[in-house]
């Protein structure tokens, strides 16, 4: 076991991580901004050190510094967490050639599937659908027109490297096409440090179902089941709830089977993420999968009662899985309401819910400063029930409990959404959050 570990993040996935390390012993060195000096993650590690200025360019995503530290403090690993630089081949690179472990997949598998495009071409192989799109990444705005005329409008545009619903457009014509892409490249260069885009076939109406995977170095991978990540507004996800209401056990089994032979196939080893669309006839199809520990993972944790942070630091230290496909037994039901700022400025009142199953996953303290120059992500409500309908009683008697003040929020949107009607009975899907 790594006797030291540095996470390269902040936020919530930041305190996350930490508590995952003290629960196997393992001594936490946060990295914060001048901005997040104050923050909890940076309190609450056994060890902390500043990496730059605010601006996340200088210091989340500043991989010299963040190696320099690393190496300073005598750390084993480095934890990326989500976003910044988790996807990132060279920072997975430069990690193991400075002497470290990097909790993830090697630099070659990210590069392999980290390219959106790669990624369909080792599906299609292993037997996944895999919706119609370009073969790798466009080299300009030429080939884009040339290549959403040969695949059909309406496209999805798309980045790279992209995550959390940043460099997406969908695209129903030339025009459009034209207004969108200098946007989307430079909105994913910004975010990602990689401007490359490439397209997909839209597959609509339909829903967003995603499947978790742990592999270890030694051949055995698990898949965790699935989640339904529908209620979005403007590609970032808003609600995600497992399992899917729209999906059979059958469905389940069928697909999990050519998951894990997909994952099998290319020698993968950690935490991954295959997100599908699922379309009105019953049929999965292939996008992307993320390499990383995802946003929403707590929700699959309570689902199947498995701890996803600390097996996935165990595979990274060589530690073989302890379970397998037949010991995971889907039980329940569970929901998850993200929670985001909707404006900046310090909290003044922090009341979190409580009672069995219920958990919020946060950085927030009273008295904390939210700041405007990350994510707005404040916290992830998480509940988990015998059944949908008591977990959808749940998450609503839960908002109703969650008193965040000083900054403005979206608890009461989240609220109103998880009373409409398509979301109680499960009926929603990607048109859900359409026209607000």
């Amino acid at each position: 076991m790594f006797q030291k570990v540095l996470i390269a993040n902040r936020g919530e996935i930041a305190v996350r991580i930490i508590q995952a390390c003290r629960d196997l012993g393992i001594i936490s060195v946060a990295v914060y901004s001048e901005a997040d000096r104050e923050a909890l993650h940076a309190q609450i590690a056994d060890e902390a050190v500043c990496i730059g200025p605010a601006r996340a360019a200088d210091s989340y995503l500043n991989m010299d510094n963040i190696i320099s530290a690393a190496l300073a403090s005598g750390c084993q690993a480095i934890h990326p967490g989500f976003g910044f630089l988790s996807e990132n081949p060279d920072f997975a690179e430069r990690i193991t050639q400075a002497g470290l472990a990097f909790i993830g997949p090697t630099a070659a598998t990210i590069r392999l599937m980290g390219d959106k495009s790669e990624a369909k071409r080792n599906a299609i192989a292993a037997g996944v659908p895999v919706a119609l799109g370009t073969d790798g990444p466009l080299r300009d705005f030429d080939e884009a027109i040339s290549e959403a005329e040969r695949i059909g409008y309406p496209v999805m545009l798309k980045a790279r490297s992209g995550g959390g619903g940043r460099g997406i457009r969908m695209v129903t014509s030339p025009e459009e096409l034209e207004q969108v892409f200098a946007t989307a490249e430079a909105e994913s260069r910004a975010a990602f440090g990689d401007g490359a885009l490439y397209l997909e076939k839209c597959v609509y109406p339909a829903r967003h179902v995603e499947f978790q995977i742990l592999a270890d170095e030694y051949g055995n991978v698990v898949c965790l089941g699935e989640r339904d990540c529908s209620v979005q507004l403007r590609h970032q996800k808003l609600i995600e709830e497992a399992p899917s209401p729209a999906v059979t056990a059958e469905m389940r089994d069928a697909l999990i089977e050519d998951i894990c032979a997909a994952v099998k196939a290319i020698g993968y080893v950690g935490l991954g993420t295959l997100e599908f669309l699922l379309d009105k006839g019953g049929h999965f199809w292939f996008m992307e999968m993320n390499l990383r520990l995802q946003v929403e993972h707590g929700v699959t944790e309570l689902l199947y009662g498995v701890d996803l942070v600390k097996w996935q630091i165990r595979v990274a230290c060589g530690i073989p899985l302890g379970f397998t496909q037949e010991d995971l037994a889907l039980r329940g039901a569970c929901i998850e309401c993200r929670i985001n700022a909707r404006s900046t400025g310090k909290i003044t009142t922090l009341h979190v819910p409580g009672g069995p199953f219920v958990r919020f996953d946060t950085f927030l303290i009273q008295g904390g400063t939210i700041s405007p120059f990350y994510d707005s992500l404040l916290g992830k409500l998480i509940v988990w029930a015998s059944d949908r309908d008591e977990a959808v009683r749940k998450m609503r008697a839960a908002l109703c409990e969650l008193v965040i003040e000083g900054v403005e929020t979206n608890i009461e949107e989240q609220l109103a959404l998880i009373g409409e009607q398509d979301f109680v009975l499960g009926t929603y899907d990607l048109r859900f959050m359409e026209g607000r």
